[in-house]
């Protein structure tokens, strides 16, 4: 419930327009402030899945201009040294946005992103270019970290934040498989024209983020003076009187080691984070393997091979409208008080199990269908199944972790996201030994045996969640 605001509306620091409103309950939030909050964030996150993927289509000319062979494992560098810093990002940004406010974090992030995508432009060597793609990375991570918790801050109606998450899950989907498209064919001009793209795509968002409000429910509080339970629940409170050097110690140690610990002691964020993992590296490998295929084996060029990625986004409007009608469906089914909707894990869940066994059929599809006698156009139509399987995947386990931790979700993200980029840079490493060695067909067969294992956490998060949560520490401090 909001609470009334003491003094006068001037005093209150707001336009005419949020007189009437709680500006320290974010859910009193205007529609139109909170479609303002997501559009800036979904911006961002656009543009730094965008800035995974860009350099993959300029791989030959970054290669021929600094006289490094083509085929060299360096040259994997440039998006793997990016989703490094997208490694690191999270562990750090997610905590501090629960403790200095979602704001501050991503207007910082998002200057580091843009400063050094022009720095990558304007790279005097390899070295340097491969500097410039971490720092890129660590800026472009945090709103995989940031953003669930943000969304959680500003919708209390479950349904309104899971189709937030899941514009913003599509805003991590679609730019990547854009990236090797505009690279492929700019940098037939020069390759640092892959960049200074980047960053005429990414700069006019800037003034969106900057002029979104803080949302963060205890960093407002703490502003006004309201000193409550909400302090305990981000970590800010100092019951013994410590020393203020030990005190803001002792805090940042709690606020930076959250994810960790959720990874370890929390089931749920374990098991969402190894499979999100999986799924989201295996995207990754397809920048590498996709060249393999389209380029290699059927001769086409760069920049066609880049459209091989197309087939993934109608598997992605496919898996959205799904989202969208299931969402419809169980939210009805919630009013009229049926019994399994009131379950947390079937507000979701179900989703996932559907992606899950789209993902297997899109690997060995596009193993097996990759043979010169077949029309290129066949191994790519697998990526509609791709597409369709990783969004829903996505979108069912993040809004999850999401409704489970609310307060935490940042911490929980920040874990899963931590891992996912760890996978992301480790597995397209072994691309082109994979898939020389034991060949197209069961290279891609091999992840499609990993992604069928893995397809039994969300049957076992439907039947063991309620268990698990209740059992949660943190799960039941959101209470």
């Amino acid at each position: 419930m909001a609470t009334t605001l003491q003094g006068s509306p001037r005093e209150w620091g707001t336009r005419d327009t949020d007189f009437k409103r709680d500006l320290t309950n974010p859910f009193d939030f205007s529609q139109k402030r909170k479609l303002h909050i997501v559009f800036a964030g979904i911006y961002f996150v656009f543009n730094s899945s965008l800035g995974s993927s860009i350099a993959s289509g300029a791989h030959d000319e970054i290669a021929d201009h600094f006289h490094i062979p083509r085929e060299n494992i360096q040259m994997v560098l440039p998006t793997s040294l990016y989703m490094a810093g997208f490694t690191i990002g999270p562990i750090l940004f997610g905590p501090l946005s629960e403790r200095f406010g979602r704001k501050p974090v991503l207007v910082i992030t998002f200057s580091i992103y843009l400063i050094f995508t022009m720095a990558c432009a304007l790279a005097p060597d390899f070295p340097t270019l491969l500097v410039f793609r971490l720092f890129c990375g660590l800026g472009g991570s945090a709103p995989n970290a940031v953003l669930g918790g943000l969304f959680s801050d500003i919708y209390e109606d479950p349904h309104q934040r899971g189709l937030a998450m899941s514009w913003f899950i599509f805003a991590t989907t679609f730019p990547p498989l854009l990236g090797p498209i505009i690279s492929g064919f700019i940098s037939t001009i020069t390759w640092r024209w892959t960049f200074w793209a980047g960053l005429l795509i990414a700069a006019p968002g800037f003034p969106f983020l900057v002029t979104i409000p803080e949302t963060y429910v205890p960093v407002l509080h703490g502003r006004k003076g309201k000193f409550d339970t909400e302090k305990q629940i981000a970590g800010l409170d100092n019951p013994g009187r410590l020393p203020e050097e030990q005190y803001i110690s002792n805090r940042m140690c709690t606020v930076l080691s959250r994810p960790f610990i959720m990874f370890i002691r929390e089931p749920i964020v374990f098991c969402c984070s190894m499979y999100l993992a999986l799924v989201y590296a295996i995207l990754y490998l397809f920048f590498e393997a996709y060249p393999i295929v389209f380029q290699d084996l059927y001769g086409l060029s760069a920049g066609v091979s880049g459209l091989a990625f197309l087939p993934i986004l109608p598997g992605s409007v496919i898996a959205f409208v799904t989202v969208f009608l299931y969402s419809l469906y169980h939210t009805n089914a919630f009013s009229a008080g049926l019994t399994w909707a009131q379950l947390e894990e079937y507000r979701r869940l179900p989703l996932a199990c559907i992606g899950a066994l789209a993902i297997p059929i899109a690997l060995f599809w596009l193993g097996w269908s990759a043979e010169l006698s077949i029309n290129p156009v066949m191994p790519m139509m697998s990526g509609i199944f791709f597409g369709f399987g990783y969004l829903l995947i996505f979108i069912a386990l993040i809004n999850y972790l999401t409704d489970a931790y609310k307060q935490f979700s940042a911490s929980a993200a920040a874990a899963a996201s931590t891992l996912r980029s760890i996978f992301a840079v480790c597995l397209p490493l072994a691309t082109n030994p994979m898939y020389t060695k034991l060949g197209i067909n069961w290279a891609s067969s091999l992840l499609g045996f990993f992604s069928i294992m893995m397809a039994i956490i969300p049957f076992i998060l439907i039947k063991k969640g309620p268990w698990i949560r209740a059992n949660s520490r943190f799960a039941q401090m959101t209470q």
